[in-house]
């Protein structure tokens, strides 16, 4: 998730860990998703649509570009510490092999949406693009969004449904479906990320959020255009699946690849937003800006800590509650899985400890450093 080792201590940034901690909710809620029933009323269905317009693929690209920014800082902290070129590729690939040990172990133990590995992935395939040229960058970070939008609108309509593949009763069987549906899926998440991660490359040379006040009149921009052209961008598959337009695969096709390519927008929009938030804060932090900090800190073990949230309400031989509560009822767990986290995060942050999976990350690097 986020890029926490470094070789030097420095100062962190308000903007990007707030923005991962905020946008864990975001993550929390699409997750949430798994434990729904199919909407049954007028009330059922607004809360599908809200999600389908602002939650539904809107946290993912603001994540892999707060990685994005992440790695770029890494290498430039690195590079700061003396490192050479050659060294500085080699740990992140390091980083990024380990992201895929990592993403498979959560896939494997815990739930079938992870991210992890593909953000390796793209480590490993995209590190060259840390020294690219910023007309190269945005070029291939426009090119990379289209086909990201793309692709995940021709794979909605004919990969079955992870969540529907692991209404079994053996944790085995389980387990071995999400490890096909993980080798399945890692691909297209790392192809679907990679525009947000290079934009995410492009903003960390630019110190958009370390100096979120230096460039407030494009951070509202982006808040306001952004959030927007996700709602509207949403509409259409708002009525494919409420069966306005019918259910052809072309038109289902095109309505979910406008809903991925305009969720791009809705997840910059969001980090402008938490970065003009960061700037209204300044250097006053109150008791729940420091929660969602220390959550955003944390941000790997968070996240890990709501999939076992999930694996536990989900499968039928633990609560087994998969696709048996109302929408907003989901919605509610939700967002109590992720309050819990927070309040675990500021805890530990209390403690003076780091999240586990993020001390576990620190070691492997530094053995083999």
């Amino acid at each position: 998730m986020s890029a926490e080792t470094a070789p030097s201590p420095a100062p962190r940034a308000l903007a990007p860990d707030l923005g991962r901690g905020v946008m864990l909710l975001v993550i929390a809620l699409a997750h949430a998703r798994v434990l729904a029933s199919p909407p049954r009323g007028l009330a059922d269905q607004a809360v599908a649509a809200f999600h389908t317009l602002f939650v539904d693929g809107r946290g993912y690209p603001m994540f892999a570009a707060l990685f994005g920014y992440g790695v770029a800082q890494l290498a430039a902290r690195h590079r700061r510490a003396g490192a050479d070129w050659p060294s500085v590729r080699r740990r992140l690939r390091r980083r990024g092999r380990y992201l895929v040990l990592l993403g498979c172990a959560h896939a494997l133990l815990l739930f079938h949406g992870d991210i992890l590995a593909a953000y390796g992935l793209l480590v490993l395939l995209l590190v060259a693009a840390t020294r690219s040229r910023e007309r190269v960058l945005l070029a291939s970070a426009a090119v990379c969004l289209v086909a990201g939008a793309l692709a995940f609108g021709v794979a909605a309509r004919f990969i079955p449904d992870g969540a529907g593949a692991e209404l079994v009763t053996s944790p085995l069987v389980s387990a071995a479906y999400r490890l096909i549906g993980w080798i399945a899926t890692t691909p297209l998440f790392a192809i679907m990320a990679a525009g947000p991660f290079l934009l995410g490359l492009w903003a960390a040379r630019h110190g958009v959020l370390e100096r979120p006040e230096a460039h407030l009149p494009w951070l509202r921009r982006t808040a306001t255009i952004g959030i927007g052209v996700a709602a509207l961008g949403g509409l259409p598959l708002v009525a494919v699946q409420a069966g306005w337009w019918g259910d052809g695969a072309a038109l289902q096709i095109a309505a979910t690849a406008v809903h991925t390519l305009t969720g791009y927008a809705g997840g910059f929009g969001y980090a402008a937003l938490v970065a003009l938030a960061a700037a209204g804060f300044g250097e006053r932090r109150g008791l729940v800006v420091t929660a969602l900090v220390a959550c955003g800190q944390r941000s790997l073990s968070c996240y890990l800590a709501q999939s076992l949230a999930w694996q536990l309400l989900f499968e039928p031989y633990w609560a087994g509650l998969g696709g048996k509560l109302r929408p907003l009822t989901a919605a509610a767990v939700g967002l109590g899985v992720w309050a819990l986290t927070v309040v675990l995060a500021e805890l530990s942050r209390r403690r003076g400890r780091q999240g586990p999976a993020e001390a576990l990350l620190r070691r492997l690097l530094r053995d083999r450093a």
